[in-house]
């Protein structure tokens, strides 16, 4: 048999690792920003045109390259970075793998034009796909200048599902942010279609982060400045007062390279804590030094993902040097006795050595032993009759609402009934005895599968004979704030008239996004919301579709946004908790147009069934179950969660006999 194994062409093995190195446009901002800063440069330019797609251009006055250096740039593996693997563990640059920008010119058209302060010309390289074209002299000043055409022309599949042009842009902000922000010392400007978007003079880092995040987070920065011998933390924080339920001012770095750390970021909300809602979230700007020789940076194609060797330590750093600039702003108290299982750190001196312990095994340790066996663990050798979720929880429970042996769906798409009966009212249910009419989908197996099947999610479904007609609530009757008994085809029910209300309002902001025809209540004295750029911008993108549900907006300068009316439904002092909650919705990427207008509605549904009265009168109750009886969806609230219960004969009479 013939050899078949073979080696990949060079252009074939950079547009593979362009993949995971270049995934998008703002990728390659990423990538050229820290390149720039690598080179020494005090000034940066960044202008991209569609998104990225069409043009990413980079401007430094760095050192520049050499003839040479410029064609050796883009062969792959090709660094002026590090000389041997004991210098990816003390790294003080950005770069090191020298795969970027093979990877960048494998699928874009580039040109590199650049001068060093000694060359009286300077060099420009074109090259196209991978493909080396040409080099010659030019007349160009000190720097780089790299011109990135048409990603990925040469990967149809990976073009065709780049995100739109928008989505695009609020990305490669983003990373400009990141590389900005800890670079306080050098100037950076962004363009959008040759407009400008950010100008950054040399500043603090205070006033960096002021000029990226908005005027408005000035008076709500609490400075952080901690030393240790393993670790030193500086930045600012934000105070209690001025969490979000969804923040985007949350920024980590290390050595000047952000990261994500869900483990850090619990120690910064361990600080927090008792000081805001668990659903808030702070503002951070948190910038560590550590030895480089003490964390791995080299685990993630991106770079995002750091190991540190003395994690404990250093979550005890975070933690210790947020909580003692809460303190002294006097949100905790100044003592903390709290300190058992708190690990000694030892402050910053010259010259000081620390040992790392000595590995320890246990080799008598047996997971399978006896000993290690829970008592209360239920018996493994009987089947599994549900979940043991509370009622209020954040999905409805298989054991508390008793889905079995399965629960009745509508022939025409409403969602499922939550049946209460036994074995004996099943059968009467399947033989027609509840109107009939349902089909029944297959029974969850899972917990991940039932909360699909509880959402509407998709299901098998058996179609019964007879056709079902539009339920209806008989003599209902109010029982204390939010709960009314009704008849509901025999059966009587429970009903949450909160989450019935939230149900049918979310089916009418639902409509309304659809036909634009929104209702809005005035406000005689209109209300001004401070928002940080981004946000602003990403209510300002959404400016139609708020003003379809009834908002009524006027953006200002400054990031002030200025409220002259709201939806019908919605109070005023939920306002800015609710343009809050739809900012950080507008904010998640890949988020399609019907989810985005299904998850707003929802919003909006939620703060209106919060203005329900405590008690309803007879009329308001009838017609609120009305409303619910014509909903598409009758039986669960947008959350998931159960809008009514059935009680079942065999449930009374065991109350009655306990």
């Amino acid at each position: 048999m013939a050899d078949r194994i073979q080696l990949l062409p060079e252009v074939v093995a950079n547009q593979i690792a362009a993949g995971e190195v270049v995934n998008r446009p703002a990728s390659v901002v990423k990538e050229m920003m820290e390149n720039a800063i690598d080179a020494g440069a005090s000034c940066v330019k960044v202008n991209f045109r569609d998104g990225g797609k069409e043009l990413i251009q980079i401007v430094d006055d760095g050192c520049g390259m050499s003839a040479l250096d410029a064609r050796m740039a883009f062969d792959r593996h090709a660094t002026s970075k590090i000389r041997s693997v004991e210098d990816i563990y003390r790294l003080h640059t950005f770069g090191f793998r020298g795969e970027a920008l093979a990877s960048i010119a494998a699928v874009s058209q580039v040109e590199l034009r650049t001068r060093q302060a000694e060359d009286e010309l300077g060099t420009v390289t074109e090259i196209h796909g991978g493909a080396f074209l040409s080099q010659q002299p030019v007349v160009c000043p000190v720097g780089s200048q790299f011109f990135v055409r048409n990603l990925f022309y040469n990967v149809p599949a990976r073009r065709r599902f780049l995100e739109k042009s928008t989505t695009s842009a609020k990305q490669i902000r983003c990373e400009f942010q990141r590389v900005a922000m800890c670079h306080p010392d050098v100037s950076f400007e962004l363009y959008a279609n040759d407009a400008p978007l950010y100008q950054l003079p040399v500043g603090s880092l205070a006033t960096r982060i002021v000029d990226l995040m908005g005027r408005s987070l000035k008076q709500n920065l609490l400075e952080v400045d901690a030393s240790t011998s393993i670790a030193s933390v500086k930045g600012y924080v934000g105070r209690p007062a001025a969490a979000k339920q969804r923040n985007q001012e949350q920024f980590l770095f290390v050595n000047g390279r952000y990261f994500k750390s869900p483990y850090l970021v619990s120690a910064l909300m361990r600080a927090y804590e008792k000081l805001i809602p668990q659903t808030a979230q702070p503002s951070y700007f948190l910038f560590l030094e550590i030895d480089p020789s003490r964390i791995d940076v080299n685990i993630h194609p991106q770079k995002t993902e750091v190991k540190f060797a003395d994690e404990e330590a250093v979550w005890q750093i975070v933690h210790a040097a947020v909580r003692e600039t809460l303190a002294k702003s006097g949100s905790v108290p100044m003592m903390d006795f709290d300190a058992e299982q708190n690990v000694e750190i030892p402050v910053m001196g010259r010259g000081v050595i620390y040992n790392e312990p000595s590995a320890v095994q246990n080799n008598e340790y047996n997971p399978f032993s006896d000993s290690y066996i829970d008592p209360s663990a239920p018996d493994p050798n009987k089947n599994y009759r549900g979940f043991d979720v509370p009622y209020e929880g954040t999905t409805p429970t298989l054991s508390d609402h008793a889905f079995t042996p399965s629960t009745p769906r509508s022939s025409y798409g409403r969602s499922p009934l939550p049946f209460a009966g036994g074995e004996e009212e099943f059968d009467d249910f399947s033989s027609g005895g509840l109107a009939g009419g349902f089909t029944l989908p297959t029974e969850p197996q899972d917990e991940e599968e039932f909360v699909e099947f509880a959402s509407g999610g998709a299901q098998e479904e058996v179609q019964l004979a007879m056709p079902l007609a539009k339920p209806q609530f008989h003599h209902p009757i109010a029982i204390g704030s939010a709960l009314a008994l009704a008849q509901l085809e025999g059966q009587t029910v429970v009903v949450d008239l909160r989450r019935a209300e939230e149900r049918v309002l979310f089916e009418d902001y639902l409509k309304l996004s659809r036909t634009s025809h929104g209702v809005s209540q005035q406000l005689l004295f209109p209300e001004e919301v401070i928002l940080a750029r981004e946000e602003y911008e990403h209510l300002q993108e959404h400016e139609v579709e708020l003003a379809a549900l009834g908002f009524d907006l006027e953006f200002g300068s400054e990031e002030r946004v200025g409220v002259r009316g709201l939806p019908a439904d919605m109070a005023t002092e939920e306002l800015e908790t609710v343009l809050y909650e739809l900012i950080g919705l507008f904010a998640e990427p890949c988020l399609t147009a019907e989810r985005c207008r299904e998850r707003t509605a929802a919003v909006l549904a939620a703060s209106g069934a919060r203005r329900l009265p405590k008690v309803l009168g007879e009329e308001q109750l009838v017609a609120l179950l009305e409303r619910l009886a014509e909903a598409e969806n009758f039986s669960f609230s947008p959350s998931g969660k159960p809008i009514f219960s059935i009680l079942s004969i065999e449930e009374l009479r065991a109350k009655l006999e306990a």
